[in-house]
C-alpha cells in the first residue's frame, strides 16, 4: 500500500475506534451494557484486523515484529472478556498510526514540497504569440517566456536579467541576480518580473527533473523502520514477555499480564526511530542533500573514514585560467585578448577556457580572420591585423621565437601538473597561459571542517602523478594521498579500508560509481553529474558545494542521537509502567492512557531532528597562549633567514648559492613545516572549538595552505637546480618565492600571535 493509501486507512480506523467507543460507552450510561459490549467489540475489530495483516508482514520480511505485542494484548483482553479495554488499546493503536503519519508527513514535508513545485506547463514564442504548452513538449533551442512566480522549465540561458528564487536548488533563501547570458537551471523561481530565456534541453533532461526523478526514488526506497529499532525491538520483544511471565508467576492474574503487555504497545521504538531518521532526512533535503535511505543517514552518522575523488569533487572538474606569463613591457590582458581572440575559432578543449577567462576579465574579443587550426596541437590566424599563434610550446615555437622565461615556465606546468597555453603575435612568443583545475572555494573548508567532525581519516584518490597529487594533499591538509589511481585501484582502496571502518566515498564521475556502490555510503555531487554516480550513490548533494556533505554529518548524527534518546527514555517509561503493572499497581486501562501520553513524549522529542543544534565557545589559558608565543620566537631566526638569502642571491657565485638555497630547504622542512602541519591538524580544531562557529579558523588555515605551495615549489626548484648554479631566469624564480614566503610568514605569524592574545585575554 502507497503511503497516502495507509494514511487514509489509518485516519478510518481512528474515526471508527472513536465512534464506537463513546457510542458504547453512551449506551452503557443507559443501561444497555450488552449493546455497548457490541458496540466495542465492532470498534475493535478493524484494528485488529488491520495489525494482524502487519505482524503478518514483518514476520514474512523476517523483521523483529514488535507489533505482535500489540496483537498479543487485544487478543488477551478479548479472551478475558475485557471489551472495554481491549477498545481502548484500538482506540491507543488507531490514535498511535494517526499520530506516526503525521509526524512522517512533519518530517519530509520539504521532500513533499520538491515533488509538488515540478513545473507542468511552459509558454513557448510560436509564430509572433507566446502559447501555453505542456512541459514535454519543450525542445532544446525554444524560446521561453517564465512569469512572475512560475518555475523555470528548463536549462537554458537568459535572454534578459532575472531576479530568482533558487531556495529549492540551493537551500539559500535570498533572492539571486542574473545577467543577461548567463546560465539558469529548471527548478528555480522567477522573482520578479517576467524574463524571457532560451532553452538548451528539454524538460526531461533539466536540472530539476533529475532532482525530482532522484527524489522518487528516495521515497520509494525509505522504509517505516530501520536497522536502529529492530535492534531494540530484539531486545524489548523478549524483556516485554519475560516481565508478562514475572507477573504472572506471582499473581496467577491473566489481567496484570495484559496490563503489561498494554503498557508495552505500541512500542516508543516504532514511533521515534522513523520519525527522527525521516526528519533528518527531511533536514538534509533543506539544505539541497537527497538522502535516498534511512540505513544511509544512520550509516553516514557512525562514519569515521572519508575517501574523495579529485577531479570534479574536491576540484571544480575544468580548467581554469591561474597566471599569465608575459614577455618584457608586453600587459597580461593583452596576452589574455590575443589568445581568446584566436581562440574563438577553435575546438580544443582548453580553448572554452581561455574565452571564458577572457570574458570575465571583461575583455572584448576581436574577429579571428584566416584562421587554420592543427588538431591537438594549436591554431594560428589574424587578429586586428597581427598575425597569431596559440598552443602547445612546440605549435608555437615552431612559428616564432621562444621567449627567455618559457623553459622555466614548462618547468613550473610540471612541477603544478596544469596546463600551458603559449601566444606568439608576429614570430615572437608574447605571452602564456597557465590553465589547472582549481580547487572548490568550499574544499579547504569544509576538509577542515569534517576533521573537526571527528573523521579519523580523510583520502584523496586521483590518476595525477605522486608528485602533483602530494603537492595538493599537503595545501589540503588530507590525512592520505593515492596517487595513479585507476577505477578499479579506487574499489580496492575502499574495500579494503571497509574492513576498519564506516566509509564514506565522494565522487562524480562515471568512474566513480563502482567505488560509490562499494563503500558503506556513497555521495554524488550533484545532480546534473554523471547519472552513473547519482544512480550508485547513496547521498546526492543535489548543489555542487562540498560543505553540504558536513552539514549532512552534522544533521545525521542529531538525527540518530535523538532516535536512540527517544527510544531509550520511551522504553525506560514503559519499562517503569510495566513492573507498576507487574506488581498490581496499574489496571489496564490506565496503563493504556499513560502510554498513550508516553507515545505523544516520544514523537515530539523524535520531531526535534529537524532542527539544527547550537554550538559553544571557551577560552584559552593564558598559559597555552604564552607556549604558543615560545615557539614562534624560535623560529623568529629562520623567518629571518628567508629574505637575506633572497637579496643576496643575485650576487653569490653559483655553486654557494646552491649551498644556501639547499640549507634553507633543509631548516625549512625540518622545522617551519612540522611546525606549521602540527597547528592545522592538532591546534586549529582545537581552537576552532573554542571560538565556535561553523569554520573560524578558516582564514588562518588558508594561510597553511599557501606556505605548504611556496615551500612545496621550493622543494622542486631547488631539487633541479644544476651544481654550478642557478641560470637567471631561476634566481628571479627563486627571489619571488623567497620573498613571498617571507612576506606570508611574518603576516602569519602576527595573525596568529593577536589570536592567542584575544583568547587569553577575553574582553
Amino acid at each position: 500500500m502507497s503511503l497516502p493509501i495507509t494514511a487514509r486507512l489509518n485516519h478510518v480506523l481512528l474515526l471508527i475506534a472513536i465512534a464506537t467507543l463513546l457510542a458504547g460507552g453512551a449506551c452503557y450510561l443507559l443501561a444497555a451494557p450488552a449493546l455497548a459490549q457490541q458496540l466495542w467489540l465492532a470498534g475493535v475489530l478493524p484494528v485488529l484486523i488491520a495489525l494482524l495483516y502487519d505482524t503478518v508482514r514483518s514476520l514474512l520480511q523476517r523483521k523483529a515484529g514488535v507489533d505482535i505485542l500489540a496483537l498479543l494484548s487485544i487478543l488477551l483482553a478479548l479472551s478475558l472478556g475485557e471489551v472495554l479495554t481491549a477498545a481502548v488499546i484500538g482506540l491507543m493503536l488507531a490514535s498511535g498510526r494517526t499520530l506516526e503519519d503525521y509526524a512522517a508527513a512533519q518530517a519530509q514535508q520539504e521532500m513533499t514540497a520538491l515533488l509538488q513545485h515540478a513545473p507542468r506547463y511552459a509558454h513557448r514564442f510560436e509564430n509572433g504569440q507566446w502559447l501555453k504548452i505542456d512541459i514535454k513538449e519543450i525542445a532544446a533551442g525554444d524560446r521561453l517566456l517564465v512569469r512572475n512566480g512560475e518555475v523555470v522549465p528548463a536549462d537554458g540561458n537568459l535572454l534578459t536579467a532575472a531576479i530568482l528564487d533558487e531556495s529549492t536548488l540551493t537551500g539559500e533563501p535570498l533572492p539571486v541576480k542574473r545577467a543577461a547570458g548567463e546560465a539558469l537551471h529548471s527548478g528555480a523561481i522567477n522573482a520578479e518580473q517576467a524574463f524571457e530565456m532560451l532553452a538548451t534541453a528539454n524538460s526531461e533532461h533539466s536540472t530539476f527533473a533529475g532532482i525530482v526523478q532522484l527524489m522518487r526514488q528516495a521515497q520509494q526506497q525509505q522504509s517505516p523502520s530501520s536497522r536502529m529499532a529492530d535492534r531494540y525491538a530484539l531486545l524489548f520483544v523478549p524483556l516485554t514477555l519475560f516481565i508478562a511471565l514475572f507477573a504472572w508467576l506471582i499473581s496467577q492474574d491473566l489481567t496484570r499480564v495484559l496490563a503489561v503487555l498494554v503498557v508495552a504497545t505500541p512500542c516508543p521504538l516504532i514511533l521515534a526511530v522513523p520519525v527522527a531518521i525521516v526528519s533528518g532526512m527531511s533536514s538534509c533535503a533543506r539544505r539541497g542533500v537527497l538522502v535516498k535511505s534511512g540505513a544511509a543517514l544512520e550509516q553516514l552518522a557512525q562514519a569515521d573514514t572519508l575517501f574523495f575523488d579529485k577531479t570534479g569533487t574536491l576540484t571544480g572538474g575544468h580548467a581554469r585560467l591561474a597566471i599569465i606569463q608575459t614577455s618584457t613591457g608586453i600587459k597580461a590582458d593583452n596576452v589574455l585578448w590575443l589568445a581568446a581572440s584566436l581562440e574563438q575559432a577553435c575546438n580544443h578543449v582548453l580553448a572554452e577556457s581561455v574565452v571564458s577567462a577572457a570574458r570575465e576579465h571583461g575583455i572584448a574579443l576581436a574577429l579571428p580572420l584566416q584562421t587554420k587550426e592543427t588538431p591537438g596541437a594549436g591554431i594560428s590566424g589574424d587578429i586586428a591585423g597581427h598575425h597569431v599563434a596559440v598552443g602547445s610550446y612546440d605549435f608555437v615555437s615552431s612559428q616564432a621565437i621562444p621567449a627567455p622565461w618559457s623553459p622555466l615556465f614548462l618547468q613550473r606546468l610540471g612541477y603544478e601538473g596544469a596546463s600551458g597555453v603559449f601566444v606568439s603575435m608576429d614570430g615572437f612568443m608574447v605571452g602564456a597561459l597557465q590553465l589547472m583545475d582549481k580547487l572548490r572555494l568550499d574544499t579547504p573548508r569544509a576538509l577542515r571542517r569534517l576533521s573537526l567532525a571527528g573523521m579519523r581519516r580523510i583520502v584523496m584518490l586521483t590518476g595525477d602523478r605522486k608528485d602533483i597529487a602530494n603537492t595538493l594533499g599537503s595545501q589540503l591538509g588530507v590525512t592520505e594521498v593515492l596517487a595513479e589511481q585507476t577505477p578499479a585501484d579506487k574499489l580496492a582502496a575502499i574495500r579494503q579500508a571497509r574492513q576498519q571502518g564506516i566509509v564514506v566515498m565522494v565522487g562524480d564521475g562515471v568512474n566513480d560509481a563502482p567505488a560509490l556502490a562499494a563503500a558503506d555510503v556513497g555521495v554524488a555531487m550533484g545532480a546534473r553529474g554523471a547519472a552513473a554516480a547519482a544512480e550508485a550513490a547513496d547521498i546526492v548533494l543535489l548543489v555542487d558545494r562540498l560543505d553540504r556533505l558536513v552539514e549532512a554529518l552534522h544533521m545525521a548524527r542529531r538525527a540518530r542521537r535523538i532516535a536512540a534518546q527517544s527510544v531509550i527514555v520511551g522504553m525506560g517509561l514503559s519499562i517503569v509502567a510495566m513492573l507498576a503493572a507487574a506488581l498490581g499497581h496499574l489496571p489496564p486501562i490506565a496503563g493504556a492512557l499513560l502510554q498513550e501520553v508516553i507515545d505523544v513524549a516520544v514523537i515530539l522529542n523524535a520531531l526535534r531532528a529537524r532542527q539544527s543544534g547550537p554550538s559553544a565557545a571557551n577560552q584559552m589559558s593564558p598559559q597555552d597562549a604564552a607556549e604558543l608565543s615560545a615557539e614562534h620566537r624560535e623560529l623568529e631566526s629562520l623567518l629571518g633567514q628567508v629574505a637575506q638569502l633572497a637579496d643576496r642571491l643575485p650576487d653569490l657565485p653559483g655553486p654557494q648559492a646552491v649551498a644556501e638555497l639547499t640549507s634553507l630547504h633543509l631548516a625549512l622542512n625540518e622545522q617551519l613545516l612540522p611546525h606549521e602541519q602540527q597547528e592545522d591538524h592538532e591546534l586549529y580544531p582545537q581552537l576552532a572549538r573554542k571560538l565556535g562557529g561553523d569554520d573560524p579558523m578558516a582564514a588562518m588555515s588558508g594561510t597553511h595552505r599557501e606556505i605548504f605551495r611556496i615551500t612545496r615549489l621550493l622543494d622542486c626548484l631547488i631539487g633541479d637546480l644544476p651544481v654550478d648554479g642557478p641560470s637567471p631566469q631561476a634566481v628571479q624564480e627563486l627571489q619571488r618565492l623567497l620573498y613571498g614566503l617571507d612576506a606570508i610568514l611574518h603576516l602569519h605569524f602576527s595573525q596568529e600571535e593577536e589570536l592567542y592574545h584575544s583568547l587569553s585575554n577575553p574582553p
